[in-house]
């Protein structure tokens, strides 16, 4: 009978032996398709798995092609026994792409879809994706794909190249027609590790992933990302170089939200940086930490097609005391929306080594609204500009920026009859802060924070910090942002 343990013990296995890089090279007229080309391959609607059933949920498969080369065995466990969906190409729409000959039963699928009536129910949506070395995605009730999760992530933004572990076969368990949930478990495979995940797929209007992780390292790894994910940001109301046309942002993610074991929430505005940046935020253990995409107003993005105001949130839950480790955000410099440049993901203090079993589990929420999530008063808006007085000529000092962050929420509103009492504390790692001072902002039902800073040389750079109180009590998340002085 199938159970996870299984999973686990091939994991264990396959780590225990060295690496092999999986599958026979695609036949020419599927490796060199173009995205248009791949895309007109389709799965039969029809074809689902599970639609003879009395569940409301559908697989279907993806085939192998384009950029998704590595071969997948997905297979169904139905009264506890597993087995493979053999190689059917009577079960896709090839479009006008033509297969020389016979592919093997064993040539295996790119991926799987999960379908749901997630927004209506007579029509089958896309709840969940599996394509592309451990990436998946999810999506809850009037929410649009952008961002993605990723199974693990090794050596991210570091000066090698970044590795990419394959999810190599899946096992669904085939949901019974009461069902409330879907369950999936992978093995994945990667030079330097093994593992074996058990997802558990909750849809809804804020859709869930449960996740459990089993990873044996194979090598020592330098930097392990464990609940990674991975989002766009091109330009938005902080960060304007690349802007062009009449889009105002153009962005899945605009900051990253981190609770740390005392209770802090840090929120760090994303950029498109003229070169890589990492960033760390420290922790005894984790509490949580998401890429949001916290301005949901389609006005400031006026995209018809692409609808970034319904992308989602990503919110990772850890379960258990992960230990000490930190949250690291890299941002990668992209000069166009289609590239992922985004990443975030917990790296554990002490540096995997072979031998070890690594278990973490944690859920993922996929948000629409994340305005929950913190008690305290969020920061709204972060704006950076020159520090001069508004409709003056003269350009501002080049050495000096001014930050303008809007925090509403939380208890905010209480204050605004007694907005004196309302003060800020701010901080620099570098360079000095020139002025700092808060202001009500009847429009938002909160407050704006000025703060002026100043960094010496060219090249130069600071992390800056700031947060509103009133008395001893602190009213808002912690506002966090990395400026550097061209040079």
């Amino acid at each position: 009978m199938f159970d996870h343990g299984l999973v686990i013990e091939r994991a264990r296995q396959l780590a225990s032996q060295p690496y092999a890089r999986p599958g026979p090279p695609l036949p020419a007229e599927l490796d060199q398709l173009s995205f248009d080309a791949y895309r007109a391959i389709r799965f039969k609607r029809d074809r689902a798995f599970f639609r003879q059933t009395k569940s409301v949920f559908r697989v279907e498969l993806f085939h192998r092609g384009f950029l998704f080369k590595t071969p997948v065995v997905v297979n169904l466990v139905r009264d506890g026994v597993p087995a493979p969906i053999p190689y059917d190409p009577s079960l896709f729409d090839f479009g006008g792409t033509e297969i020389k000959g016979r592919l093997p039963v064993d040539f295996g699928y790119a991926g799987l879809r999960v379908l749901y009536p997630l927004n209506r129910p007579t029509v089958m949506d896309e709840l969940a994706v599996f394509l592309g070395a451990s990436y998946f995605r999810i999506l809850g009730k009037g929410q649009q794909y952008g961002i993605s999760a990723r199974g693990i992530a090794v050596g991210t933004g570091d000066d090698k190249p970044e590795e990419f572990p394959d999810f190599r076969e899946f096992w669904i368990e085939e949901p019974g027609a009461n069902a409330a949930d879907l369950t999936i478990h992978a093995l994945l495979d990667g030079p330097s590790l093994a593992g074996a995940y058990r997802m558990t797929i909750t849809p809804g209007d804020e859709t869930t992933v449960s996740v459990g992780a089993t990873l044996f390292p194979r090598v020592e790894i330098a930097k392990l990302g464990v609940a990674a994910l991975t989002s766009m940001f091109f330009y938005g109301e902080n960060d304007r170089a690349q802007y062009r046309g009449y889009r105002p942002e153009v962005h899945d993610s605009d900051g990253l939200l981190v609770k740390s074991d005392a209770d802090e929430w840090t929120w760090r505005p994303l950029m498109n940086p003229a070169q890589l940046r990492k960033s760390s935020f420290a922790s005894e253990n984790v509490r949580g930490f998401g890429l949001l995409q916290r301005d949901r107003m389609f006005e400031h993005y006026q995209d018809l097609e692409v609808r970034y105001d319904l992308r989602p949130s990503y919110w990772i839950e850890p379960e258990g005391d992960w230990g000490p480790g930190r949250v690291e955000l890299v941002e990668i410099p992209t000069a166009a929306e289609i590239f992922d440049n985004i990443a975030a993901y917990w790296v554990p203090e002490a540096p995997p080594k072979p031998g070890e079993t690594i278990r973490r589990n944690y859920v993922i929420r996929s948000l629409k609204l994340a305005e929950n999530l913190t008690p305290k008063a969020r920061a709204l808006h972060t704006f950076v500009a020159e520090p001069r007085a508004s409709g003056g000529v003269d350009q501002g000092p080049e050495n000096v920026r001014r930050f303008i962050v809007d925090f509403a929420g939380g208890d905010l509103g209480y204050w605004l009859d007694d907005p004196k009492r309302v003060v800020t504390e701010t901080s620099a790692s570098a360079g000095k802060i020139n002025a700092a001072y808060v202001t009500p902002n009847p429009e938002t039902g909160g407050f704006r924070l000025f703060l002026d800073h100043e960094l010496e040389k060219p090249g130069d750079e600071a992390i800056l910090r700031g947060v509103l109180k009133v008395g001893g009590a602190t009213l808002t998340e912690t506002w966090t942002f990395l400026w550097k002085r061209p040079e």
